[in-house]
């Protein structure tokens, strides 16, 4: 499934053939200091073989590659909340060093948010960005999140308590 087509960048469903080019950009400390430890490093092949067929299996596609020329250069995707947070959905991102600063990554959060908004019964999009992740925080700011608070020391990445920021965008 292809969710955009523009000439930064295209989403479009994970495939096992994107499998080595998710590791080549995925594969860097750089990208990895800033997710969750889910999120392996060093990150090889049969990780990404892995993180594919984990997001092939389920019953919703809630995970998609951003495609630069033909090649899978990152991901997004989205968990739908459950019971009373039902009406919310977390955003999670990633994209590879070489395409830092460009632009790519606010078109496509835009772009997934209003996937998310057009095809889930939410009101409400957020991210939780680590305080070190400038970067993240005006992705986010461009794409129209609003930053809601700051959560001291609420996660310890590569051995340090650090606090996260909390960015939403509501439905209007």
């Amino acid at each position: 499934m292809i969710i955009e087509q523009n000439p930064l960048f295209i989403l479009r469903s994970l495939e096992m053939a994107d499998a080595v080019s998710l590791a080549k950009y995925a594969d860097n400390r750089e990208v990895w200091i800033n997710l969750r430890d889910a999120f392996p490093h060093p990150y090889k092949i049969s990780d990404a073989e892995q993180f594919i067929s984990i997001v092939k299996s389920g019953l919703a596609e809630t995970v998609f590659g951003i495609c630069h020329h033909n090649e899978v250069i990152g991901a997004i995707g989205y968990k739908q909340g459950s019971d009373v947070e039902r009406i919310s959905a977390e955003i999670g991102y990633w994209i590879g060093e070489p395409f830092w600063g460009r632009g790519i990554v606010t078109g496509v959060v835009k772009c997934m948010t209003e996937f998310i908004f057009f095809n889930l019964d939410v009101k409400r999009i957020y991210a939780v960005p680590f305080s070190w992740n400038t970067a993240s925080h005006r992705v986010l700011e461009k794409a129209g999140f609003n930053l809601e608070g700051r959560m001291h020391s609420s996660v310890i990445k590569d051995g340090k308590i650090t606090d996260q920021l909390l960015y939403a965008l509501i439905k209007s």
